[in-house]
């Protein structure tokens, strides 16, 4: 992997064994951080601290006790501070910062909670930051990088029984097969997904489960299985939000259902359909959310592109261009490019030529 892990060994996420969780004492992401902090008390502090740089206080006093509440209200409040921040800026320039909390959450499991329920906040806590940060790995392009995050919270999910973490790490692991071009590895990720979310009694939860499993059929080119994955995710998001949503989904709803369906019908070829949907998306999406806007938009100028409508994809392709000044983000520039290779026959239609002449003059997106 480009990143500061290593990969996860092969076949840590082995597509024709999800039912079978893995060893947590033999995987080797865990002995990395073993490590690197198995160095007494003073490693949990030392730790602990480098939450700073993402603006995280963390108590001073973890020197002279075992982790506790307020070092697991520290990670919860690590993931939701590194969630805002994708959600306004994108990726790119938040990865690097964001695995050092992810270390040091790792180094107050090992330095162990005194009591049982503040030992599974911090389970939980380090699985989804985990998450959080393989999410910063896939957007930015480090596919090795994610797949080895996703593997440490599944690794965490099975050996704390934690369902809902586990539905998460699936879900990340099926949305990420999918762009790495593994389809197949993407609906079985989204299926096993499904299987532990179910108890949970989250229809939204399913809904987006729903969606990553249509994702891979569509890379499959299986229409039928892709439309049949839809519809069910179209059912399951009507029945609407309730206490049982993972907090972590605040990112899902009318605009990016829309936007992945958008996607769905990309991948198949099916251009009207994926630029009505594209469309809704941009539409649709919270002003918060600049990283999806940005990301929808690019996803309504390639679609305009290949479905020969080349003047309204340079519109679509400028204010994408506009929103880059504050979002970065490997995925999006990577979509532009695209989008500015179909244009490049299409130079004298209007507005094309000023799309292209300003995404060639792009910097090179900043790895951070």
């Amino acid at each position: 992997g480009r990143g500061a892990r290593p990969a996860a060994p092969p076949g840590a996420v082995p597509v024709a064994a999800y039912e079978h969780p893995y060893d947590p004492l033999n995987h080797e992401e865990s002995d990395v951080l073993r490590r690197a902090f198995m160095t007494g008390t003073g490693a949990t502090v030392a730790a602990a601290a480098t939450l700073g740089p993402l603006g995280i206080a963390t108590n001073a006093s973890a020197a002279t006790r075992r982790p506790g509440t307020s070092e697991a209200a520290a990670v919860e409040e690590a993931v939701r501070h590194i969630r805002l921040l994708d959600d306004k800026h994108g990726a790119d320039g938040l990865y690097r910062r964001a695995a050092e909390p992810l270390r040091a959450a790792y180094a107050l499991l090992d330095a162990g909670a005194t009591r049982q329920t503040t030992a599974e906040r911090l389970h939980s806590g380090a699985g989804e930051l985990a998450i959080s940060v393989g999410w910063l790995a896939h957007d930015s392009g480090r596919f090795d990088d994610a797949r080895s995050h996703y593997a440490e919270a599944l690794a965490t999910a099975r050996m704390t029984g934690d369902a809902g973490l586990e539905a998460h790490a699936f879900c990340n692991t099926a949305f990420l097969a999918r762009d790495a071009g593994r389809p197949r590895e993407a609906v079985r990720a989204a299926q096993a997904a499904q299987r532990a979310a179910r108890p949970l009694g989250s229809p939204r939860l399913m809904s987006l489960l729903a969606l990553r499993e249509a994702g891979g059929w569509a890379g499959l080119a299986d229409r039928t299985g892709c439309e049949q994955a839809l519809v069910r995710a179209q059912a399951l998001f009507g029945r609407g939000t309730c206490e049982a949503d993972p907090e972590w989904m605040s990112f899902y709803g009318e605009a990016e259902l829309a936007g992945l369906e958008a996607q769905c019908w990309s991948t198949l070829g099916d251009w009207r359909r994926a630029t009505r949907h594209a469309r809704r998306a941009a539409r649709l999406q919270d002003p918060h959310f600049s990283r999806n806007i940005a990301l929808y938009t690019a996803e309504l100028a390639d679609d305009l592109a290949r479905d020969g409508h080349p003047d309204e994809a340079a519109t679509a392709g400028l204010r994408v261009l506009d929103l880059l000044a504050q979002v970065q983000s490997s995925r999006i520039h990577t979509m532009l490019a695209g989008t500015a290779r179909v244009l490049l026959p299409h130079r004298r239609a209007t507005g094309v030529a000023d799309f292209l002449d300003r995404h060639a003059s792009l910097p090179r997106p900043r790895r951070g």
